[in-house]
C-alpha cells in the first residue's frame, strides 16, 4: 500500500497527513505541539516565530504519526507542503536562518509598503503586482534592510515559511510562482520577476530562490531529513503552496466562480478568476493561484481576518476558563441572532487588510451588565467573526465574485453550528463542508505532481461532502439586521 505524505506548516501547529493513494481516503493525521507554538512580539505589532521551531515541531508530528498508524517507511511515494503565507525567511550560505522569521499578522512594513504603492505608482502596482506592497514579504525584507542591515547583509536567500521547510528536506532553496506571487515579488502582468519593485527597494534579486514548478518534483529528501523524519530518502517533494491557495485546492476550488474559506487562527475567503482583478485601496489581495499557466490564467481572491479563531481561543483561555469549545457554542445558542445588541470586532491579531492595515484592536460595544452574560459574548464573537468576512465579501463581490456556494472543511470555527448557520445566512450562501484539510490537501496536490494521479479528478476520489447548510430565509433577515447595526457602528 502507498501513501502520499501532506504536510501543513501553520503558525499555531504542525500538521501531517497520509493519504491513500488508491482510494484517496486520510489513513492518519498527526499535530504538534499539542498547544498553540507561540509567537513572539518584540514590540507592538511585531510578530514573529523561529523556523527552526517548524520544523522541530514537524519532526514531532511525524513521530506522533507513527505512533497513530503503522506504515513502512518505503511506502511514503511523495510529499506535499501547504505553509503560512507571506512569512519573511532570511537564511545564509549555509541555509541557517539570520534571525527569527517575519509572520504573516506582522504590521512593522505597513509603512514601507504605502510608501512604495506611492512612489511606483498605485495604477503601475495594482496593474502589475495586483496588489499594494503593503504590508508583504517583499515589504518586509526592506524593513529588515533599512532596520537590521548588519543582518540584512549577511543574507543569503529569502524563502517563504514552506521553501524553508522544503529546503530542510531536500537542501534545495526553490520557490514557486505562486509564492513569489503572495510576497509580491512577481510581475503578473509580464510573467516575470517584479524587478520594477525590487529596484525601488533596493534589494538584490539574487536574493531569490531559483523557481520550481509548482506540481512537480522540486527535490528529493536527503538522509540526514528522512532520519529526522522517519522515511526514506529520496522521496520527492512534488508540491508547495501557501495554506489558503491550498486550502483552496484541497476543496477542489480551481475554477472561475468557485469559492472556499476557512476560520482557524484567521479566517479566509477565496475566491478564483480567470482574470486579473484588484481592489483599488488592496483590502483583499489578488494573487496567482496554484494551477495558473500562461495558456489558462487562474487568480485567486484572498480576504483575510487575522483575528478568527483567535479571538475564540482567547474567550476560551481569558473568559471562559474551564469551557471547551462545544460548551462555548452550545451557550451561544442559548441567546438569539443579534445577541441583544452586544457586538464584538475580532481586529486583535495585528494590521488588517482589509481595514487598509490598520490594528484598531479588537472591541466589544453595546454591553449591558444588567442585560449581558457570557452567553451574549459567546454569541456575539461568533457573529463578529462572520461579520468581518462578509464585510470583505462586499468587496469581493463588486471585483466580480459571486458568492453562491462556499467550500470548507468542517474543522475549526466551521465545526460551530452557530457560526455556520451565521455565514450561511450573513452571506446569503449554501455552505459545503468537507472531510478535508490543509495537509490533507498538499498530500493530494503531491500526487499530481508526481503524475501519481492523471488529473485532479482522481486526485479528490476520497473528498466527501459532511454537511451542506443552506440559508433559511427568515434567519437571513434577522442576520441582516444584525449585521447592518455591526457595520454601521464599525464605521462610525
Amino acid at each position: 500500500m502507498k501513501y502520499l505524505l501532506g504536510v501543513d506548516i501553520g503558525s499555531s501547529s504542525v500538521k501531517c497527513a497520509l493519504v491513500d493513494i488508491e482510494t484517496g481516503t486520510n489513513v492518519a493525521a498527526a499535530f504538534s505541539p499539542s498547544s498553540e507554538m507561540k509567537i513572539k512580539s518584540p514590540q507592538k505589532g511585531f510578530a514573529e516565530q523561529d523556523p527552526e521551531l517548524w520544523w522541530d515541531e514537524l519532526c514531532n508530528a511525524m513521530h506522533l504519526l507513527a505512533k497513530e498508524f503503522e506504515y513502512n517507511k518505503e511506502d511514503v511515494a511523495a510529499i506535499g507542503i501547504s505553509y503560512q503565507m507571506h512569512g519573511l525567511v532570511a537564511v545564509d550560505r549555509d541555509g541557517v536562518p539570520v534571525r527569527p522569521s517575519i509572520i504573516w499578522c506582522d504590521g512593522r512594513a505597513v509603512q514601507t509598503g504605502n510608501e512604495a504603492f506611492k512612489a511606483l505608482g498605485e495604477e503601475f502596482c495594482l496593474e502589475h503586482y495586483l496588489n499594494s506592497p503593503g504590508n508583504l514579504t517583499a515589504s518586509k525584507l526592506k524593513w529588515v534592510k533599512d532596520h537590521e542591515p548588519q543582518t540584512y547583509a549577511r543574507i543569503h536567500k529569502i524563502m517563504l515559511p514552506g521553501d524553508y521547510i522544503a529546503f530542510r528536506m531536500t537542501g534545495e532553496m526553490k520557490t514557486t510562482v505562486s509564492g513569489l506571487s503572495e510576497g509580491i515579488m512577481w510581475d503578473a502582468k509580464n510573467e516575470t520577476i517584479a524587478h520594477d519593485l525590487l529596484k525601488h527597494y533596493g534589494i538584490s534579486e539574487n536574493l531569490l530562490c531559483s523557481r520550481v514548478p509548482q506540481f512537480g518534483e522540486q527535490g528529493l529528501v536527503t538522509q540526514e531529513a528522512a532520519e529526522a523524519l522517519g522515511i526514506t530518502a529520496n522521496v520527492p517533494v512534488c508540491y508547495r503552496a501557501g495554506d489558503q491557495p491550498n486550502n483552496a485546492f484541497s476543496l477542489n476550488v480551481l475554477n472561475p466562480g468557485e469559492i472556499a474559506a476557512t476560520a482557524g487562527t484567521s479566517g479566509v475567503v477565496y475566491g478564483v478568476l480567470d482574470r486579473p482583478s484588484y481592489d483599488p485601496p488592496s483590502r483583499v489581495n489578488t494573487f496567482v493561484h496554484v494551477n495558473h499557466t500562461r495558456e489558462e490564467k487562474r487568480y485567486g481572491v484572498l480576504l483575510c481576518i487575522n483575528g478568527t479563531g483567535i479571538l475564540n481561543s482567547w474567550l476560551q483561555k481569558n473568559v471562559f476558563n474551564g469551557y471547551s469549545y462545544p460548551e462555548m457554542n452550545r451557550l451561544a445558542s442559548t441567546v438569539a441572532v443579534g445577541a441583544e445588541g452586544l457586538m464584538c470586532y475580532p481586529f486583535g491579531n495585528g494590521a488588517e487588510r482589509v481595514l487598509q492595515n490598520q490594528d484598531p484592536g479588537s472591541m466589544i460595544r453595546n454591553l449591558h451588565f444588567n442585560r449581558h452574560s457570557n452567553a451574549h459574548l459567546a454569541r456575539a464573537a461568533q457573529e463578529g467573526i462572520v461579520f468581518s468576512l462578509f464585510y470583505g465579501i462586499e468587496i469581493m463581490v463588486k471585483m466580480g465574485l459571486n458568492i453562491s456556494t462556499v467550500r470548507a472543511g468542517k474543522a475549526n470555527m466551521f465545526q460551530s453550528d452557530i457560526f455556520t448557520e451565521a455565514f450561511a445566512n450573513t452571506t446569503g450562501a449554501t455552505i459545503e463542508l468537507f472531510n478535508t484539510d490543509g495537509a490533507q490537501g498538499a498530500a493530494r496536490a503531491a500526487g499530481v505532481g508526481a503524475g501519481i494521479y492523471r488529473n485532479t479528478d482522481e486526485a479528490f476520489r476520497g473528498l466527501k461532502v459532511l454537511n451542506r447548510v443552506e440559508p433559511v430565509a427568515s434567519l437571513t433577515s434577522q442576520y441582516k439586521d444584525a449585521y447592518g447595526a455591526w457595520r454601521n457602528a464599525l464605521e462610525l
